[in-house]
């Protein structure tokens, strides 16, 4: 035991140093943020069923359909190493702030949220009013919505800045007690949504189970020192506890909404979603060493993280809008409407539903850097 706490004390004090030689900056973390938001870009891009109506345009995945694909999202859905690396990236940057300074700390890093996503909802309700004065479409409006509904997480993360001041002073006073106690409080609402019928605990599980994430990140320093065995402890009960929560008939297998399950594990999170946030945080600690390794020796990874880290938020916050110009591409153009059913032309042309949106999303990310070049293009001082 003494030679573990005294092996977990060397490892946070190198990488403090190593933080301090590389301008404060930790890699890793820039690398995970990126990361995880370039994930989510990717399988709704190549994943999404768009179902068009003449009154709508909805969205659907191949997961109901597709014999055993629900795997894919324990790997894909990567929302819970989002809200993880954004813990500690505020709990950083706000003990940076002397006393009395959290109102600075919030306008600061509300600002950088905002601004794109108000100035991304003002641009497509012009188009939307534009599409109802030339075509006056049924569809107008469910695929404006469609279009902006990857803002969701964008409201959890603003509630989760605006309380991070109390929540990083709780983690300073009770420390590894509060996610404890949020977890059980996660359980609580569960059982209370499902058990007795209350609609309102769901919605708070919102910022339950995704603050159990970010408070978790407040610890990031301390879990990277610890024992490799730390890491394995998040990796397997994590593992345990989403095959027991999935099999036990109740919860859905699939980390994503699928139609035709009684609910969805994501929208509101559920009790599965912890398991989630305790197996990729045990995975990306596990990994970390492998990653910077070749973050540090291969010019391809340099390369390829240099740019996502760079367009990561933005890339996030466009790709649906290129995602609509490519199928308008492709239908005033071609004529094409893609598959509303997983078939073999859907599976076939994924490739495409990938590199076209992307191409569709370059000008925009372009004319978002120039017009905010002097403003980061990403939350918060990394690892600062």
């Amino acid at each position: 035991m003494a030679h573990d706490e005294a092996t977990a004390s060397e490892t946070l004090t190198q990488h403090q140093s190593e933080a301090e030689a590389t301008g404060n900056r930790d890699r890793y973390i820039d690398f995970l943020r990126a990361f995880s938001l370039v994930v989510v870009v990717l399988w709704h891009w190549g994943f999404t069923i768009l179902e068009v109506s003449e009154t709508a345009v909805s969205p659907n995945n191949p997961i109901g359909s597709t014999r055993g694909l629900w795997v894919a999202t324990w790997v894909l859905q990567v929302m819970p190493v989002f809200f993880f690396v954004g813990g500690y990236t505020h709990r950083l940057a706000f003990d940076n702030y002397t006393p009395g300074t959290s109102r600075r700390f919030l306008k600061r890093r509300i600002r950088r949220l905002l601004l794109p996503s108000l100035g991304l909802i003002v641009l497509w309700l012009a188009i939307g009013f534009g599409l109802e004065l030339i075509m006056d479409p049924a569809w107008t409006w469910s695929a404006v919505i469609l279009v902006l509904s990857p803002l969701w997480f964008l409201a959890v993360y603003v509630v989760l800045v605006l309380i991070a001041p109390i929540a990083i002073r709780a983690h300073w006073r009770w420390g590894e007690l509060v996610p404890v106690w949020l977890l059980g409080l996660a359980a609580v609402l569960d059982v209370l949504r499902f058990t007795h019928g209350q609609g309102w605990a769901a919605w708070v599980n919102f910022l339950v189970i995704w603050g159990l994430a970010h408070q978790l990140g407040f610890f990031y320093d301390r879990l990277i020192a610890a024992p490799r065995r730390t890491a394995w402890v998040f990796f397997w009960s994590g593992l345990f506890s989403l095959v027991a929560l999935t099999t036990m008939g109740f919860y859905p297998r699939s980390l994503v909404g699928v139609p035709g399950d009684r609910f969805s594990n994501m929208g509101p999170p559920t009790l599965a979603i912890v398991g989630l946030i305790f197996l990729q945080i045990g995975f990306v600690l596990l990994v970390r060493r492998n990653v910077l390794h070749r973050l540090e020796h291969d010019e391809r990874w340099k390369r390829t993280a240099a740019w996502v880290t760079s367009n990561g938020l933005p890339l996030y916050l466009f790709h649906s809008s290129g995602m609509a110009l490519g199928v308008a591409f492709g239908y005033v153009i071609f004529g094409y409407r893609p598959p509303g059913e997983p078939n073999v032309e859907w599976w076939l042309t994924r490739p495409v539903w990938i590199v076209l949106p992307f191409l569709a999303t370059l000008p925009l990310l372009i004319a978002y850097r120039r017009s905010l070049a002097s403003a980061p293009v990403v939350d918060g001082e990394v690892a600062r």
